[in-house]
C-alpha cells in the first residue's frame, strides 16, 4: 500500500490508500483575501493564527500555507507564516507557492518533512522544484498540466501525471512522496468533470500507485449550493481512492461527507472518529442529549 509520510516536528501523518482521508485546510491563502494579503504585507499575522486555531478545530489533518501576495517579499513573508503556525499547531503543512525562492525559504524554516504545493510537468519547472524536494527530503504535489496547458482529455493528464513521477525518479524522489492533483474541472462547464475525474483518480492509484489530492471546490465553481454539491464530490471521489484533498474544514457539509466516506470505506474502525464528532453530549445527570430533548419540547 503506497503511503505518504509527513510530519510536523513532534507529529507525523500517513497519507494512503487504507488511511482516513486528508483534509488539507486550505484558509491560510490571502488570494482573493484583500483583507489578510494587506495584514500579512504588513507582517501582521493575527488572521493567521485564527485561521490556524479554527482550521485544527474544525478537523483538519495538515494545513497549507501561502503567502503570494504581488509586489511583497513572498519568501519572508512564508517563511515568518511557517513559524508561526508551526508555534501553534503540531500538524504538518503544505509549503504553498509557485516562487522557488519561497518554496525554499519555507523549507529552509520549516521542522519536520513538509509536502510541497506544488510541481508541474514543465521541464523547467521539473528542474528546479524537484531539487529542493530531494533536497530537503520532502513530498510534493505534481500537477498533471505542462508546456501545451491544462488538457481536458484525461489520458493526456495522465501521461504528464506519469511524466512526473518517472522524472521525480531520476532525482532519487520515491513514488509514495509525489502526491498528484489530476486537476478536477468545474462540473457546471464540462458535464462529464465528475466521472473523469473519479476514473483518472483509479488510475492514478491502480496504475502509478500515487495518492492523490485535489482542490476541492473546483468541482461546484459557478453554481448554487456548493458545499453539498462539493460534499458529494468529496464523497464519490473518496469512494474511487482519492486520498487527500485542499478544502475548508470550516464548511459541515464538506467535512460531514469525508467523515461519513471514511466510515463506509472502512477507514474509521468501529465508527470511533464518527461518534466521536458526531454523538450527543452527555449531559451532568448523565441522560444523553436531554437539553437538546427540552429544547426541541419548548420550540414545539
Amino acid at each position: 500500500m503506497t503511503q505518504t509520510r509527513l510530519s510536523s516536528a513532534s507529529k507525523e501523518i500517513v497519507i494512503g490508500f487504507d488511511q482516513p482521508f486528508c483534509v488539507i485546510g486550505e484558509r491560510i491563502n490571502p488570494t482573493g483575501r484583500k483583507l489578510l494579503a494587506s495584514e500579512m504585507a504588513q507582517g501582521n499575522f493575527s488572521r493567521v493564527e485564527a485561521d490556524t486555531i479554527a482550521q485544527v478545530e474544525a478537523g483538519a489533518t495538515m494545513l497549507d500555507v501561502n503567502a503570494g501576495i504581488p509586489l511583497a517579499d513572498e519568501p519572508k513573508i512564508l517563511a515568518e507564516a511557517i513559524q508561526i503556525i508551526q508555534g501553534l499547531t503540531d500538524l504538518p503543512l503544505s509549503i504553498d507557492s509557485s516562487i522557488v525562492a519561497a518554496l525554499e525559504a519555507g523549507l529552509n524554516t520549516y521542522k519536520g518533512k513538509a509536502l510541497v504545493n506544488s510541481v508541474t510537468g514543465e521541464e523547467d519547472r521539473l528542474e528546479t522544484v524537484l531539487p529542493l524536494i530531494k533536497k530537503y527530503d520532502a513530498a510534493v504535489v505534481a500537477i498533471s498540466n505542462d508546456e501545451t496547458g491544462i488538457s481536458e482529455d484525461p489520458d493526456e493528464r495522465f501521461k504528464v501525471a506519469k511524466k512526473i513521477v518517472e522524472r521525480a525518479l531520476d532525482f532519487g524522489i520515491k513514488a509514495n512522496d509525489v502526491i498528484v492533483d489530476p486537476l478536477i474541472m468545474p462540473i457546471g462547464a464540462i458535464n462529464l468533470a465528475g466521472i473523469t475525474a473519479f476514473r483518472l483518480i483509479r488510475r492514478l492509484r491502480e496504475e502509478l500507485g500515487v495518492n492523490t489530492t485535489c482542490g476541492a471546490s473546483n468541482i461546484s465553481f459557478g453554481l448554487p449550493n456548493r458545499h453539498n454539491l462539493n460534499a458529494s464530490f468529496l464523497a464519490m471521489g473518496i469512494g474511487a481512492g482519492m486520498t487527500s484533498a485542499i478544502m475548508n474544514p470550516l464548511h459541515h457539509e464538506e467535512m460531514t461527507a469525508v467523515y461519513g466516506a471514511n466510515v463506509m470505506m472502512g477507514y474509521d474502525p468501529e465508527c470511533r472518529r464518527w461518534i466521536s464528532r458526531f454523538r450527543e453530549p452527555i449531559a451532568k445527570d448523565g441522560n444523553i442529549g436531554q437539553r437538546r430533548r427540552l429544547r426541541r419540547r419548548i420550540r414545539t
